[in-house]
């Protein structure tokens, strides 16, 4: 479904990103791994036209993307959740979750989107200052799940979320899964991640230097600890 090849990235002067490869086949979780400032959130948005300058291919569903628009990218039916959540506050979660454009037919209605996050239900008519990050995050994810996108971004979607709440959303990114959806994750919490992903790609200095298949992430353990510095 995506396909990166030799992508290179600048904010301005600083080259942040230097010929990162990796593929994401359709129905697959897949992980960027790394420590703070390998790139990965820079690849997501090198991957969605938010960045200054990129050069190199990125591929999805055998389309190239690069030189497009970064609305255009997101009508081929790619949506990105960042870190920071993006939430309206000054909108209730029903709202919230209306007001992205529906691309393309496959997107999730609301009583379903209601069913997966039966916290967003029960707090419908709260505005986005009133919701906890959990909850911000749900709606964040829920958000893009009504667009009919069938590549999701998410970037660091357990970050500062208490252990249960880490749980649920494990449990929606599986469920997301189950029902066709493609997910490209960055985690800095591998154990997370070997909960829900398929394949793991390790970044460093804003290259992808490994693979790790996630039935081999027990035995890579050693080497995980080591790239990541954990």
């Amino acid at each position: 479904m995506l396909e990166v090849k030799a992508l290179n990235a600048w904010y301005g002067e600083s080259h942040i990103l230097h010929g990162v490869d990796f593929r994401v086949d359709e129905g697959e979780v897949v992980t960027l791994l790394g420590r703070n400032g390998a790139g990965k959130t820079t690849t997501m948005k090198s991957i969605m036209g938010l960045v200054p300058r990129r050069q190199g291919s990125v591929r999805f569903r055998d389309r190239e993307t690069v030189g497009l628009r970064s609305d255009l990218i997101a009508r081929q039916g790619i949506a990105f959740c960042p870190e920071e959540r993006g939430i309206f506050a000054s909108l209730n979660v029903t709202e919230n979750l209306l007001l992205p454009p529906v691309i393309t037919d496959g997107g999730l209605d609301l009583p379903t989107i209601y069913t997966l996050f039966p916290n967003l239900k029960e707090r419908s008519a709260s505005q986005g200052t009133k919701l906890s990050g959990g909850e911000q995050q749900m709606l964040a994810i829920a958000r893009i799940l009504r667009t009919g996108a069938r590549l999701l971004l998410l970037d660091e979607p357990t970050e500062g979320l208490a252990p249960v709440i880490v749980q649920q959303i494990g449990r929606t990114i599986r469920e997301i899964k189950a029902r066709g959806f493609t997910v490209l994750l960055v985690e800095q919490n591998f154990r997370f991640a070997a909960t829900v992903a398929d394949r793991h790609y390790v970044m460093e200095h804003g290259r992808v230097i490994d693979m790790i298949p996630n039935e081999q992430l027990a035995a890579s353990m050693d080497k995980l600890h080591e790239y990541l510095g954990v």
